[in-house]
C-alpha cells in the first residue's frame, strides 16, 4: 500500500506564526506515517510545478520531516515562501510558459482561470489532501477546490484578523503586539519634541488592528478604515489633546485604508496579482493638515511591513500550533472541504464555504465613537475575547 501524502502551502502576505503552524503540522503528520510535501510560494507552486516524470520542479516542492522543521517555529515568515497568485484570477501576462499554449482565454474580467491545470497538477502529485494556509484570497480558491473535489483543509491567517467565520486569525496578535510596542517607543520622540505623532498602520478594509492598538496603547485619536473622517475635526481634536497633554504632544493611529470624508483610500502604484494596488500615504496627508492648521512639527510614521515581521508571540504561536493540530486531525479522519476556527474562545471547524458568505469588519457602532475618532469599548461582556 502506497504511503499516504499530503501537501500545505501558505500563500498572501507573511505573517508570524506559519512556521509554528508547519512545524507542527509535520510532527502530527509524521507519527502517523504520512508524508507531507512543502508546496512553496503558495498557489503558484501548482501553476508552475510541470506535471510530467522526469521534469525538475525543485524550485517549487520542498519535503517537509520533523527533522527538517525542527527549528523553523523560532523565527517569523513562512519557510516555504508565499506569493498572491490566485490560479482562476491569473493575469494573462502571469500564465507560465508551459501552460501559455493551453490556457484558457481571458475572462470578461480579463483574468485567465488555470483551475484546470492546477487538478492536473494535483493529481500527478498524488496527493490525499492538500492544507491551505492563508487569508480570504488564499482561501476563496481553497473553496474552489474543495467544489472541484480536492481534499483540502483551511487554516486562517492575517495579522487584520478579517478572515470571516473565525473569531481568530494567526498574525494578529503579534501585529498588535508589536504596534502597541512602537506606538509607545516613539511618544519618547513625540513628547521629547513636543510635536504631533501619526501613526499609520497596516489596514486595507478592516481596522481592527488600529482598534486595539490604539486601545491599548492609549492613543488619544483612531481613524479606522470603516469611518470616513473630517479631516478639520480630527485636526481640531489632536490639537485639544496636544494643549491638555502635560509634555505637550499627541498621538493619532490611522489604519492605511482610511480615508478622509468625500475622499478614496490612498493607492499608489500598479495592482498586484489580485489587483489591489499598494495602500498608504494617508498619514501623509493628516500631517500635512496638521503642520498647516497649527504651525507645529509632526512626527509621521509607517510601521508597515515592522507589524508582521520577526518571530511570533506567545499566543500566536499557540494558536498556530492548535490550528495544525485541529487541521491534521481533519486530514487523517479523512475530512475536507473544512476551515479550522476558533468561536466563542474554543478551537472548531466550518465549512470552507464561510469564507466567502460576508465580510469581517469592525462595528463601529459598538466599538468606536464617530464624533471623538477614538476607540469605545464598554460593555464586554459575553463578548468574543477579540471583540469582532
Amino acid at each position: 500500500m502506497a504511503k499516504r501524502r499530503v501537501g500545505i502551502l501558505t500563500g498572501g502576505g507573511d505573517v508570524p506564526g506559519l512556521n509554528a503552524a508547519i512545524k507542527q503540522f509535520v510532527v502530527r503528520m509524521a507519527d502517523a506515517g504520512v508524508e507531507v510535501l512543502g508546496l512553496r510560494r503558495g498557489w503558484a507552486a501548482l501553476l508552475h510545478i510541470v506535471p510530467f516524470h522526469g521534469a525538475d520542479n525543485s524550485d517549487w516542492i520542498l519535503p517537509l520531516t520533523p527533522a527538517s522543521t525542527r527549528t523553523i517555529d523560532r523565527s517569523g515568515g513562512t519557510v516555504l515562501h508565499s506569493s498572491r497568485l490566485n490560479p482562476e484570477l491569473t493575469r494573462p501576462e502571469a500564465v507560465p510558459e508551459h501552460l501559455k499554449s493551453l490556457a484558457p482565454p481571458p475572462g470578461p474580467n480579463g483574468k485567465v482561470d488555470l483551475t484546470a491545470a492546477v487538478l492536473q497538477v494535483l493529481q500527478f502529485l498524488r496527493l490525499d489532501a492538500l492544507v491551505a494556509i492563508g487569508g480570504d484570497g488564499t482561501l476563496s480558491f481553497a473553496r474552489r477546490l474543495h467544489l472541484e473535489g480536492v481534499p483540502v483543509i483551511g487554516i486562517p491567517k492575517t495579522m487584520d484578523n478579517d478572515v470571516y467565520g473565525t473569531d481568530y486569525c494567526i498574525g494578529f496578535s503579534t501585529a498588535v503586539t508589536r504596534s502597541v510596542n512602537f506606538i509607545n517607543d516613539l511618544r519618547t520622540v513625540a513628547g521629547s519634541h513636543e510635536r504631533f505623532l501619526v501613526v499609520e498602520l497596516f489596514g486595507r478594509y478592516s481596522g481592527e488592528t488600529c482598534l486595539l492598538s490604539s486601545y491599548l496603547s492609549g492613543a488619544d485619536r483612531a481613524l479606522i478604515a470603516e469611518v470616513p473622517f473630517d479631516t478639520d475635526a480630527v485636526v481640531a481634536l489632536l490639537a485639544e489633546d496636544k494643549r491638555s497633554n502635560p509634555s505637550n504632544y499627541a498621538v493619532v493611529c490611522i489604519s492605511e485604508g482610511a480615508y478622509p470624508l468625500g475622499m478614496q483610500p490612498f493607492e499608489s502604484g500598479e495592482a498586484d496579482a489580485i489587483g489591489n494596488r499598494e495602500l498608504g500615504g494617508v498619514g501623509r496627508h493628516l500631517r500635512e493638515a496638521l503642520q498647516a492648521n497649527t504651525g507645529d512639527r509632526v512626527i509621521y510614521q509607517r510601521l508597515g511591513y515592522l507589524m508582521r515581521s520577526g518571530p511570533p508571540d506567545a499566543l500566536d504561536r499557540l494558536v498556530a500550533a492548535n490550528f495544525a493540530t485541529v487541521a491534521a486531525d481533519l486530514v487523517l479522519q479523512g475530512e475536507s472541504g473544512r476551515l479550522v476556527t476558533i468561536g466563542d474562545g474554543r478551537y472548531a471547524t466550518q465549512p470552507l464555504g464561510i469564507v466567502g458568505e460576508g465580510k469581517k469588519r469592525v462595528d463601529p457602532d459598538r466599538f468606536f465613537d464617530r464624533e471623538r475618532y477614538r476607540p469605545k469599548i464598554v460593555g464586554v461582556m459575553g463578548l468574543p475575547m477579540f471583540l469582532v
